[in-house]
Formats: C-alpha cells, sequence, structure tokens
C-alpha cells in the first residue's frame, strides 16, 4: 500500500501510478451476491452447468461487480492520512477488454490523471481527482476492466 501524508501531497504524482491493491478471488459466491443485489441473474454468470458449455467455458463476473470493485481495491492500494471523507462523483469512461472468469484472482493498479482543487466545504478543503483505474486479470494478458474514476476528497 503507498500512503501519503497529505492529499495535496498527490499534486506532484498526476501522470504517474498511485497503488497496486492486493489480489481478490472472485468466486461464485461473490458472482451470486452480486446478481441478487441487482437482478441481472443471466445465465453467463448464475449457471455453471450452461456456462461451461458456453463461450467462456465457466461463469464470468459481471461488468458493474468489476466496477464496483474499483473502491475496495483503491482503499487496499493507497492511504492518504489527512482525508476525513471521500465520496465517488462518478465515471468518464468504462470499458471491459476481457471476461473475468469465476474464482481468477483480480488486482487494481491505479494512476492519478487530474486533481483539482474544489471551493472550501464547511471548513474543508476538498479535490476532485480523476484517476485510471485498470483492473488486471492474474494470469491474462488483458486487462478486464478500465475505468476513468472521478472522486473527490476532503481534508
Amino acid at each position: 500500500m503507498r500512503r501519503f501524508d497529505r492529499l495535496v501531497d498527490l499534486e506532484s504524482c498526476i501522470g504517474e501510478e498511485i497503488g497496486l491493491s492486493d489480489w481478490v478471488v472472485i468466486d461464485q459466491a461473490r458472482i451470486d451476491a452480486f446478481a441478487e443485489a441487482t437482478g441481472d441473474r443471466q445465465w453467463i454468470h448464475v449457471d455453471p452447468e450452461r456456462a461451461a458449455k458456453g463461450p467462456f467455458g465457466a461463469t464470468i463476473a459481471h461488468g458493474f461487480l468489476t466496477v464496483s470493485l474499483i473502491p475496495m481495491l483503491t482503499s487496499q492500494a493507497m492511504k492518504i492520512a489527512d482525508v476525513k471523507m471521500g465520496v465517488n462523483y462518478g465515471l468518464n469512461k468504462v470499458r471491459f477488454p476481457a471476461p473475468v472468469k469465476v474464482n481468477s484472482r483480480v488486482r487494481g493498479r491505479f494512476r492519478l490523471i487530474s486533481m483539482e482543487r474544489l471551493p472550501s466545504t464547511n471548513g474543508l478543503q476538498g479535490f476532485q481527482l480523476t484517476i485510471e483505474s485498470t483492473i488486471e486479470c492474474e494470469g491474462e494478458s488483458k486487462p478486464v476492466c478500465v475505468a476513468q474514476t472521478v472522486s473527490r476528497r476532503y481534508c
């Protein structure tokens, strides 16, 4: 995990990798829980027998499940000591170049694209961060997700 003492210290890291997360297993229980939470029960996600005969040879994670892991993976990859609050602000671009097969391990690699100062709010100084989040799957040459995430962090 990469540690920063102050949020403002990130300004010198624009264009650089700012963190790399641990590996996380994407098992069928996680896929099924996501399907239950979202109502997306397509067979390529939740029917192992049928999926074994399908185009991927196994069930695969939902693309949006992969995106939903980004905040957790980011928190494993980096810590900013003086941040009191952070909120997701949106996504600029999301792509899923390759599937995540069941029981694969994924991790996040994060590169700071931009950082903009926000007006102070209730005594907190804020910054809007745009981060390129690349989710890798162990043993695969293509990333499984590339997303530009936009968050606001306050100190």
